[in-house]
């Protein structure tokens, strides 16, 4: 598929953003067509352009994060780069930014400002804690937004500290979020004939969202919900097995039906035909009795045999996958999951396939990760920039 029949074709985003959070958000909308023009420091670029594992001096996440984007240089404490940045900006559908609250406005671009130069412009706002109220001036990483937002709370096992995912869950939390709040601002426009608008999206919200029924249940009931391992809440059985070679399994049997299935798999037609057993609350009282039964028939067997047999019950399980399982699955495999591509000096890598997968238009990967302001020079003159003016603020440090 071309570029220009992908949905977001002829949408121009600007990104202004670092790490994970903004540029994750905008990552999402150059996979489907939107023209993102990243602007970086020239001294470095993006700090992800050196996070965790270096090839030839360059972060393998960054290729991924920033594929299909453009990256420019300006110096925003430069006249002449703010200048640039601005009238990008002024032409742009949406502009995306991760700075701490009044950080843009000390720089000359405030929303007002830019608001005034484009009236249709969709600013996306990814921070800490929202651009209003008392903490909006606290610097807050996905960590701190995990945290106060209560999934660090639930995360982990009752008798040990909270625990953390291995990811940083919660700014990409809040880069969906941005990202659907700017289509919907962008919808609202093109539909009911609306002004550009701003989406603030605080990254404590985002995860905060996410909690379920978390807040229900604590106005009404009074109940804090706490940490419980692998198990969930409420919900028997499903929770993390071991297996007889050591290595772990998920089961998720929660449906009365699926129960029935899964006891008469694992020979105990008794409990199969339990009635205290038949529904989920009668299961949830028996927790402990009903995830022991399960412990010990998963360390009878190995993974291999416990899958086939759950596979030909039809109950949801599936192996805990580290990286080396998923480059081998038939399924991740099927559905195009793990992208071939070529780092700079030809070395062939694989990275995620693009998601959600649409029928008729879907997102595809044009280039890998830029190398820092490979773009500067084409977006400036397109902007009209002249070669003379350009080189002028190349030596000046403007860009």
């Amino acid at each position: 598929m071309s570029a220009a029949q992908k949905p977001l074709a002829g949408v121009k985003v600007v990104e202004l953003g670092t790490l994970i959070a903004g540029p994750f958000c905008t990552r999402i909308m150059a996979e489907f067509g939107a023209e993102v023009i990243k602007v970086e420091s020239p001294d470095g670029g993006d700090p992800l352009r050196q996070w965790r594992k270096l090839y030839e001096g360059t972060s393998l996440w960054w290729y991924v994060q920033a594929r299909n984007k453009k990256s420019v240089t300006a110096n925003l404490k430069h006249p002449d780069g703010l200048a640039f940045v601005r009238k990008l900006i002024a032409e742009a559908d949406i502009l995306v930014e991760n700075f701490r609250p009044g950080v843009l406005d000390k720089l000359g671009l405030s929303w007002e400002s830019l608001k005034a130069d484009n009236p249709g412009l969709v600013m996306v706002r990814l921070s800490g804690f929202g651009q209003t109220g008392p903490y909006k001036d606290q610097p807050g990483f996905g960590a701190v937004g995990e945290s106060m937002g209560g999934l660090r709370y639930i995360t982990g096992f009752a008798d040990r500290p909270p625990v953390r995912t291995g990811i940083s869950i919660g700014d990409s939390i809040a880069a969906l979020w941005g990202a659907i709040g700017a289509l919907m601002a962008l919808r609202h426009k093109e539909v009911n004939g609306g002004a550009g608008q701003v989406v603030d999206v605080a990254l404590y919200e985002a995860v905060f969202a996410m909690m379920e029924s978390l807040v229900p249940e604590f106005d009404v009931f009074g109940f804090v919900r706490e940490r419980t391992g692998n198990i969930m809440p409420g919900i028997t059985p499903s929770n993390t097995h071991t297996t007889r070679d050591g290595k772990h399994v998920t089961i998720g049997a929660n449906g009365d039906a699926i129960f029935k299935r899964f006891m008469r798999a694992i020979g105990r037609e008794d409990l199969a035909n339990d009635p205290g057993l038949a529904d989920n609350a009668g299961r949830d009282a028996r927790r402990d009795e009903v995830y022991a039964l399960i412990d010990e028939w998963c360390t009878q067997h190995d993974e291999a045999d416990v899958l086939t047999l759950l596979a030909q019950a039809e109950v949801p399980s599936s192996r805990v996958y580290a990286a080396v399982d998923m480059f081998s699955d038939p399924q991740f495999l099927a559905r195009q999951m793990l992208e071939s591509a070529k780092l700079p000096d030809g070395k062939a890598f694989r990275m995620p396939g693009i998601i959600p997968k649409l029928s008729e238009t879907p997102g595809s990967t044009e280039w890998i990760g830029p190398a820092l302001g490979a773009h500067t020079e084409e977006v400036l003159s397109a902007l009209g920039y002249s070669p003379t003016v350009i080189a002028e603020m190349r030596a000046a440090g403007a860009i």
